[in-house]
């Protein structure tokens, strides 16, 4: 990031939330999409699985509660919207397509929730602020795909549902470094805490 704009937001966009007492894990639409190299949403995101998923042992040791987002279209994504219209690259996800499958290693346990959408955000739509709150979650730990993307959309409904988000920079991805690092900088300039996995791990073995 530009130092000329980092010392512009100093003294204004600075401060921090911490970790609350309550987690959970949120893993957002890592999807075959965005790992096969002939679909048009590639992005070349590998590490961020990695690291997803070694956050996502550690949340499992922790009996920390752990969600997932895929993306999901009826025939003709009609319940898409003008989303839908705007991204035609998001044909990828109609129902039964196989770039909407879990990539291999990710699948969740019986006892995970699994949250269909159809918009950018993992609140808009879902029952996930709902679900949340019946577990008396304080904390929202996001991982995900991509990060000017879902991962913003969901850092911003969580913070204004009042969760407190905890963005893991090792574990969201974009299809090129500058919006992944223009938006990793807004998020926790604004909303949330941007984290690395080694600040999150130690804080979910700490629980």
């Amino acid at each position: 990031m530009n130092p000329d704009v980092r010392e512009n937001y100093r003294g204004t966009f600075d401060g921090t939330l911490g970790f609350g007492a309550r987690p959970a894990l949120i893993l957002v639409d890592f999807v075959q999409a965005y790992f096969d190299r002939n679909s048009p949403l590639h992005a070349g995101v590998e590490d961020a699985l990695a690291s997803a998923l070694r956050i996502r042992a550690a949340a499992r040791a922790a009996r920390v509660p752990v969600f997932y987002t895929n993306v999901v279209y009826r025939e003709g994504g009609a319940d898409g919207g003008v989303f839908y219209r705007k991204v035609p690259a998001l044909q990828a996800f109609v129902q039964g397509n196989p770039l909407g499958a879990w990539p291999e290693g990710l699948e969740p346990a019986e006892d995970e929730f699994v949250i269909s959408k159809q918009y950018p955000s993992a609140f808009f739509g879902t029952s996930l602020s709902e679900t949340l709150t019946a577990h008396d979650i304080d904390t929202l730990i996001i991982t995900g795909l991509t990060t000017s993307g879902c991962i913003r959309a969901t850092c911003v409904d969580a913070v204004s549902y009042g969760f407190i988000p905890i963005v893991v920079a090792d574990a969201c991805g974009d299809r090129h470094a500058s919006p992944h690092e223009a938006n990793l900088f807004d998020m926790n300039a604004k909303y949330a805490d941007v984290v690395d996995e080694i600040a999150v791990i130690d804080y979910l073995k700490a629980l």
